[in-house]
Order: structure tokens, then C-alpha cells, then sequence
């Protein structure tokens, strides 16, 4: 697949990592970030992960190995951390993929010099806020399951390796990266994959950000989250939900209340339950 895309930025680096390569939104991204860097490096757990194409390295990497991590990481300027567990999952699972591969990913990039990572969290850290409530990143966190509580975490320890070492991050809470918006709820959420270049840029090459916090959504009418507090990483998004709404409107013009997916910012997240399988849409489910 190509991508015709347009630099968003006039900065280029010699080596950016993208990790979680082969998920759906690591596959929109890896052909675009390639505009940015000299060698893009490009990692997955999984051996379906395609091949390196020019000017592309590829790691087969299970984040949980130490030594494999490492190697990865080496030689890098930046990183866009995708991979890990992207739903909800067995705690198990979550733990593996979630903490003990951010803890080894952060523990190279001080060993080898990595000065910022921009580090995919998500809006399940604060899921358990009402769709009625606006906030922003300085509200305390409500995960709504395993996997918003270990992106919790992720922006933890990002911060304390801000604050002890020196490595600066983005922490980035996706809201929901997709072809177009598939509910109401999505109206507020959605972030197109053109404005989802625009943040990441954004956020590699603001000049200083220390441990910031970023809700990933588009410029949409309806919203959850206010980024008041990270205006200075200067993310400016170009698209809307709005030219979906009457569509998505259509389909769902009658909402159940007493469910706790339509009350709560995480939606189906928040439900007790099985847990969820990988969507299938080449979209960050959320």
C-alpha cells in the first residue's frame, strides 16, 4: 500500500522507531513516517509483520525480552511505542505486553541515549468519566479495565523517567483512530489517521516537552476532553467527525441510558464481562 503524504514538519531524523507495526494503526502510519527519517525501524510481536521495504529495518520482538528490546531500541533517535496489548484483555497478558515491555523499553532508551519517546496511551485511562463531564489531563485517572490501568501506568512511568532521567515523552490518550466514526459515542472520540500523523509529528519535534499529556482526537463539535494544557506540543487537527454525523445519527437515534456504555466515557470498556478480541476494522478499538 502507498500513502501519499505531506510532511508535516521540516525536521528529519536519522532513525525513528515504530513499534506495534503490524496493528491497525502502526500499518497507516509506517508508510508516512517514512517522509520523516532517513531509516525507519519497524517492530511487531508478530511474524506476519511485512517485510522491510527501503530505507526500513524490521525487529520481530516480544516486548517482555529484555535482550530483544534492547537490540531494538539501539541506534535510535526516537521512538512511537504502539505495541503491547491494545484491548482488554487477561491480566496476564496485559502484564506481559503492558509493564514489564514499557519498563524494558524505557530501561533502553536510557541506556542508549533516547531522548523522547511519544508513547501510545489511551482513553481508558480515564474511562470511567461520564460522557456529560469535560476533562482534561490534569483530572485524575478512572481506568476502566486492566488495559486503561496499565496506560496508567505507562504514563507513570514516563514520568519518572522524565523527572529521575531526562527522557521526555508524549503520552498520547487515543480516543479512536478509524476509517470514519461507528457510534455516537465516536462523534467525540474519533481521530482520523491524517490527524493522527499530524499529533505524533507534533509531538517528536515540539521543543520541549517534558512528560506532557494529549487527548488524540480531531477537531469534532462534540467533545469529551479539553487540551488546554498541551497546547504548547502544537498539534493543530484539519479534520472532523461532523461530516459523519447525520449518518451515525441516523443509525443510532435512540441511545439506552441504563446501559453503562452509553453513561461512561469508556464505553463497552466499562461493561463486566468477556473480554475483548482485536476488532478486525484496522482501527484502535476504544
Amino acid at each position: 500500500m502507498t500513502v501519499e503524504t505531506k510532511p508535516t514538519t521540516t525536521i528529519r531524523f536519522h532513525r525513528i522507531l515504530l513499534t506495534g507495526a503490524a496493528g491497525g494503526v502502526g500499518t497507516q502510519l509506517r508508510p508516512r513516517l517514512k517522509a520523516y527519517c532517513d531509516v525507519l525501524r519497524v517492530s511487531d510481536v508478530v511474524e506476519s509483520l511485512p517485510a522491510a521495504g527501503e530505507g526500513e529495518e524490521r525487529f520481530v520482538v516480544n516486548l517482555a525480552d529484555k535482550a530483544a528490546v534492547f537490540k531494538m531500541v539501539e541506534g535510535c533517535d526516537t521512538i512511537l511505542h504502539l505495541g503491547g496489548v491494545s484491548v482488554e484483555k487477561t491480566w496476564e497478558e496485559i502484564l506481559q505486553g503492558n509493564i514489564v515491555g514499557l519498563v524494558n523499553l524505557y530501561e533502553a532508551a536510557r541506556q542508549y541515549g533516547v531522548k523522547r519517546i511519544i508513547f501510545a496511551s489511551s482513553n481508558h485511562v480515564v474511562g470511567f468519566y461520564r460522557q456529560d463531564q469535560v476533562i482534561n489531563s490534569r483530572d485524575p485517572p478512572k481506568p476502566d479495565g486492566f488495559y486503561g490501568l496499565s496506560k496508567a501506568f505507562g504514563e507513570d512511568l514516563a514520568q519518572l523517567y522524565w523527572d529521575k532521567h531526562g527522557i521526555e515523552t508524549v503520552s498520547v490518550r487515543i480516543g479512536s483512530i478509524f476509517p470514519k466514526p461507528t457510534d455516537r459515542r465516536m462523534l467525540a472520540t474519533w481521530m482520523s489517521y491524517d490527524d493522527a500523523e499530524r499529533l505524533f509529528m507534533a509531538a517528536m519535534t515540539a521543543p520541549l516537552v517534558g512528560h506532557s499529556i494529549i487527548f488524540g482526537m480531531s477537531d469534532n463539535k462534540t467533545v469529551f476532553w479539553d487540551n488546554t494544557n498541551a497546547k504548547h506540543i502544537g498539534y493543530r487537527p484539519k479534520d472532523s467527525s461532523d461530516v459523519f454525523r447525520d449518518e451515525v445519527e441516523a443509525k443510532f437515534q435512540k441511545l439506552d441510558l441504563n446501559d453503562v456504555a452509553t453513561r461512561y466515557q469508556g464505553a463497552a470498556f466499562t461493561r463486566t464481562g468477556p473480554f475483548f478480541q482485536d476488532d478486525g476494522l484496522g482501527g484502535k478499538k476504544a
